[in-house]
C-alpha cells in the first residue's frame, strides 16, 4: 500500500475515532453529573461503539468491506472487550480526583483497543471478499442405509450436486447402493465407519462388549470417549481396543470387497472415527489397509447467519456438539498429519446436523471457499443427510439402527434433498491442491 493510501486510511480512522471519542466524552461528562462514574462511562462507550462500528466498516475500511458492515462477531468482541474496560477502569482510577485526566484515560484506552479490533476485522473482511480457487465439495452421508437414502444420493450425484458419499457397509440397503453406484460411478465413495448401531460384521466372540444379544452394535459415542482417557494398562481398555480393532478391520475389508477400491478414505457414523481410541486404531491400520484420507471437522462459525438460526443452534445442542468435535479435531489433526494421511481443510454440517437447509448451505459454502488449504489437505467439505421420504417398510427394517430410525423419519431429510437440488455451486469436483 502506498504512503498516500496509508495516510488517507489513517486520516479516515482518526476522523471516525475522533467522532466516537468526542461522543464518548460528551455522554460521559453530561451523565457524570447525575450518575455514578461507571454508568456514565459505560453509556458513553455504548453510544461511541455504535458510531465506531458503522463508521469504520462503511468509511475507514470500505476497500476491505466493500462498504458493508463488519461481521457481528467483531462487534461482539469489541463490545465484550470494551464493557470490561469501561467497568474496570473507573474502579482502578477511582482514587484520582482529576475528572479530566480520568476521562482521558477512559476514552483513549478503548480507542487504542478498538484500533486493533477493527484492523483485524478489516483483514477478515478482505479475506472473505477475496475468494480462493478451491471451493468446498458437497458430500452426503449414509449411502446404503435405506433404499430412499440410496435413491436420493445417487440422483444428486447424477445431477452433479454432490461429489462424494459415505457408504455404510452394514446398512440395510448396502448391496442396492453398490449396484446403483456401479451403474453410474459419478461420485467418490468413503467408508462410513459405524460402531454405534446396526449389525456387527466381525464375529460375536470378537466384538464382545460392543454388541447386544442380537449382534447389533451398541457402544455409544460417550462411552468410547471416556474409554479413550482410561490408562492402557487397565484391562477394560485393552478388551475394548481388541474388539474395536476386529470390527474396524472387518468393515474396512467389507468396503474393499464391495467397491474394489484399495486406497480408501474413511469417516464415521456420528463422527465416531474422531474419538481417540478409534482414531488410534485407524492410524495403526492405515499402512496395511492403505487408508489415505480421514475426515476431520474443523468448522468455522458462519458469518451472516440470522439470529433465528443461532437460537436454533443453541437450543438443539448444535453448539455443544460443535465444541466437542472442534476439540477432537484439534487432537486428531496432528496424529493424521504425522501418519502422512490426508484430511479436509474445513468442514460444515455440525452446527446444523440434520438441518442443512438453504441458508446454512449457502453460508457454509461461502465460509469454506475462503479457507486456506495447507499441504496435505484436500478441499473443505459440506455435509448433508438427504433422503426421499422413507416408507413404513424401511422404518421397520431400521430396528437395528435406533439412532438413525428417528433421524431418517424426520421431514428434514426431504428438506435437505430439496435444498441440495436448488443449491448452485460453482464446482463439485474433488481437487488435490498440493499435487
Amino acid at each position: 500500500m502506498s504512503i498516500l493510501k496509508k495516510s488517507k486510511k489513517v486520516f479516515r480512522y482518526c476522523l471516525i475515532g475522533g467522532m466516537a471519542a468526542v461522543v464518548h466524552a460528551l455522554v460521559l461528562l453530561i451523565l457524570s453529573k447525575s450518575f455514578p462514574l461507571w454508568i456514565s462511562n459505560l453509556s458513553g462507550f455504548l453510544v461511541a461503539s455504535l458510531i465506531s462500528y458503522l463508521g469504520h466498516a462503511i468509511y475507514t475500511f470500505r476497500r476491505e468491506t466493500n462498504g458493508k458492515r463488519f461481521a457481528r462477531r467483531w462487534l461482539i468482541l469489541q463490545f465484550s472487550t470494551n464493557i470490561i474496560l469501561a467497568s474496570l477502569l473507573p474502579l482502578l482510577f477511582s482514587s484520582i480526583k482529576m475528572l479530566g485526566f480520568s476521562a482521558l484515560i477512559f476514552i483513549l484506552t478503548p480507542t487504542l483497543v478498538n484500533a486493533l479490533i477493527w484492523n483485524f476485522a478489516a483483514k477478515f473482511s478482505l479475506r472473505r471478499n477475496h475468494l480462493l480457487k478451491y471451493p468446498p465439495i458437497l458430500h452426503a452421508d449414509d449411502l446404503g442405509l435405506t433404499s430412499s437414502t440410496n435413491n436420493a444420493i445417487i440422483s444428486l450425484a447424477k445431477e452433479g450436486k454432490i461429489a462424494s458419499a459415505s457408504l455404510l457397509v452394514n446398512g440395510t440397503a448396502v448391496n442396492e447402493a453398490i449396484q446403483l453406484w456401479k451403474e453410474n460411478k459419478s461420485i467418490e465413495l468413503v467408508l462410513h465407519l459405524c460402531l454405534t448401531e446396526g449389525p456387527a460384521l466381525a464375529s460375536n466372540s470378537d466384538t464382545k462388549g460392543l454388541t447386544n444379544g442380537q449382534g447389533s452394535l451398541k457402544v455409544s459415542f460417550t462411552k468410547l470417549l471416556i474409554l479413550s482417557f482410561i490408562p492402557r494398562v487397565l484391562g477394560i481398555r485393552k478388551r475394548y481396543e481388541d474388539a474395536l480393532y476386529q470390527e474396524i478391520n472387518s468393515q474396512i475389508n467389507q468396503f474393499k470387497f464391495l467397491t474394489s477400491i484399495n486406497q480408501i478414505c474413511i469417516d464415521g457414523h456420528q463422527h465416531i472415527h474422531l474419538i481417540p481410541i478409534v482414531l488410534d486404531i485407524l492410524i495403526k491400520l492405515s499402512e496395511a489397509k492403505e487408508i489415505t484420507w480421514i475426515r476431520t471437522t474443523y468448522e468455522p462459525l458462519p458469518t451472516g447467519l440470522s439470529w433465528h438460526y443461532w437460537r436454533k443452534i443453541f437450543f438443539n445442542g448444535g453448539l455443544i456438539k460443535w465444541f466437542i468435535l472442534q476439540w477432537l479435531t484439534i487432537i486428531a489433526k496432528p496424529k493424521i498429519s504425522k501418519a502422512k494421511i490426508r484430511t479436509n481443510a474445513g468442514f460444515s454440517g455440525i452446527l446444523f446436523t440434520g438441518n442443512m437447509s438453504e441458508e446454512p448451505l449457502r453460508l457454509g459454502f461461502k465460509e469454506l471457499q475462503i479457507l486456506k488449504i495447507k499441504p496435505g489437505e484436500t478441499q473443505s467439505l459440506i455435509l448433508s443427510h438427504p433422503s426421499d421420504q422413507i416408507i413404513r417398510e424401511e422404518i421397520f427394517r431400521l430396528s437395528r439402527f435406533p439412532l438413525s430410525k428417528r433421524f431418517f423419519s424426520s421431514k428434514w431429510r426431504k428438506i435437505e434433498l430439496d435444498a441440495l437440488r436448488r443449491f448452485k455451486s460453482k464446482n463439485t469436483k474433488i481437487i488435490y491442491p498440493d499435487e
